[in-house]
């Protein structure tokens, strides 16, 4: 399905002048993305954290924690994880994104509200230009931390050590980082099998 210049323009507008940067071809090859957010969706703390890939180490432009009190409606929650990405994307320009892959939940009203979540950000983010690849939780980890069942806090210790942070992150925003360095790694010598585009 094709949009015009005009509905482009329109999109444009409404997401506050937020637009992809277009991948530049050197020497008839694609330029490999440099900017990624990794994204934890969640209703009540949404982590997100973009890494700009470098050597050594990869540079950490900015992570947290969209924050919704357990007070507030659904619909206030999702219009608040919307409004925060949109910020984030406006102002570090990603051009990928890595979410974390679905789980199975027993219970449906716990399935119901992530699903809303996932699905405004995704929306926010698929609006946004960017392409979005998914990662599992215990792929994630086995990247990290090298074990598939480790604990949020190694999690998110071993991404302060890789990231050479000054202290050990939230743990949604360690995830959310966690993701994308999980996926930074399919272009280093670590590699492991490409991730899913959804």
């Amino acid at each position: 399905m094709g949009i015009t210049s005009q509905q482009f323009k329109q999109m444009q507008d409404r997401m506050g002048g937020i637009s992809r940067p277009a991948r530049a071809l050197v020497n008839g090859i694609e330029k490999h993305h440099t900017l990624i957010l990794g994204l934890d969706p969640s209703l009540r703390g949404t982590g997100y954290g973009v890494i700009q890939l470098a050597r050594p180490v990869p540079q950490t432009l900015v992570y947290g924690r969209i924050s919704c009190r357990a007070n507030w409606a659904h619909s206030r929650c999702l219009v608040e994880i919307v409004q925060g990405l949109r910020s984030v994307l406006k102002e570090h320009q990603p051009t990928l994104c890595v979410v974390e892959g679905l789980f199975y939940a027993q219970n449906l009203q716990t399935a119901q509200t992530m699903g809303e979540a996932r699905g405004a950000a995704l929306a926010t983010i698929a609006e946004a230009g960017l392409e979005i690849y998914e990662l599992a939780p215990r792929r994630v980890k086995q990247a990290i931390v090298g074990y598939g069942a480790a604990q949020k806090i190694a999690v998110a210790k071993m991404v302060q050590r890789m990231l050479r942070l000054p202290e050990v992150p939230e743990p949604d925003a360690a995830d959310a980082l966690a993701l994308a360095l999980a996926h930074s790694q399919e272009n280093g010598k670590y590699s492991f099998s490409r991730p899913r585009r959804i």
